[in-house]
């Protein structure tokens, strides 16, 4: 194994863009926060293209970082996603200029009953992560599911031992435990799913409660997986309820000169507290369309009013994609 690296610090970033970014800690983020899932296996309901190459993963990670994107998040969970983007950022040396998120294996039942069993599991993740992307102290390490934030103190513990500087969780969509982890002391960073078909932790109030105690927002699904950006007739059966809602977003997007893609990304953007927004990104188009859509900033006030009184109200099956059944089976049924 090559050695790891140290980047206790985080990135330098460019000023050479109009990206938004947000003061958090020492660092300066990008409102823009690379999500390479992609990377690493197929994933998403609107994904049409597959596990991209190493070589395509060069290229939109290169492209990224020049458009003024300086943090990405992976998972141990993704695949093969911490190597693959250790790996590219090695090869075009941006080891000073990407601040990378990564999360904890989820437990399995046995070893969230037992304290040993969970202890060593952790450590053997966050470990394992360290080595696949060559650094020696992560700079943010996440709980991937919320129930094993119970073991809080094993992260703790490993950033007094170096391997890590910031903890944290990622959250489900029910807003309930997100209020409760950002009351912690040594919780200083959340992932939370929100998006227009799914404001339910924007309503909360947890963004502005974590803004008051500097505890970074990385808004994670602002696509819904895709289900935003699809087209209409790619939409699965199982969820074509959405599509009237889903209508009446893009006529509202359409009035303000924009696609739905556009309002989606920017309407997160102009909620305060929100210190990053996450895009997966499968092709180099993609990259290009959201560096585009990301520095165009804040909605106007007036979309964002019109956005605001258009959200609409969904079942909870329709927008929690760990409801959704797996997209082999619902091609299945509607074959």
């Amino acid at each position: 194994m090559r050695p790891v690296r140290k980047n206790p610090a985080g990135p330098r970033y460019s000023t050479q863009n109009t990206m938004q970014t947000s003061k958090w800690k020492n660092l300066r983020l990008s409102g823009m926060m690379l999500g390479t899932v992609q990377f690493g296996m197929p994933y998403g309901v609107a994904n049409r293209f597959g596990q991209p190459s190493f070589h395509d993963v060069l290229k939109m990670l290169e492209a990224a970082v020049a458009g003024g994107v300086n943090c990405a998040d992976t998972a141990a969970a993704y695949g093969t996603s911490e190597e693959v983007l250790g790996k590219a950022v090695r090869e075009l040396k941006l080891q000073d200029s990407l601040t990378i998120v990564t999360k904890v294996h989820w437990l399995t039942p046995e070893q969230l009953a037992d304290h040993q069993l969970a202890t060593d599991a952790i450590i053997q993740s966050v470990d394992q992560s360290r080595r696949r992307l060559q650094i020696d102290c992560l700079p943010v390490v996440l709980f991937h599911r919320e129930s094993d934030a119970v073991y809080m103190h094993v992260l703790e513990d490993l950033r007094h031992r170096g391997w890590l500087n910031h903890m944290g969780v990622s959250c489900d969509n029910r807003p309930g435990p997100a209020a409760q982890f950002v009351q912690e002391e040594n919780v200083t960073a959340l992932q939370i799913p929100c998006n227009l078909m799914d404001p339910r932790h924007l309503n909360s109030g947890v963004f502005t409660q974590a803004s008051e105690r500097d505890v970074a927002v990385f808004v994670r699904s602002v696509y819904l997986q895709g289900l935003l950006t699809m087209a209409e007739s790619e939409i699965p059966v199982h969820l074509q309820p959405v599509i009237p809602a889903r209508r009446q977003l893009e006529h509202v997007a359409r009035e303000a000169g924009m696609r739905l893609n556009e309002l989606a990304v920017r309407f997160m953007l102009s909620q305060a507290g929100v210190t990053c927004v996450l895009t997966g990104i499968e092709t180099l188009d993609q990259v290009q369309d959201n560096l585009a859509i990301f520095d165009r900033g804040p909605l106007p006030s007036d979309v964002l009013t019109s956005v605001t009184a258009t959200i609409p109200q969904l079942a909870e099956a329709l927008v929690t994609p760990s409801q959704w059944p797996s997209l082999a089976a619902a091609r299945t049924s509607e074959g």
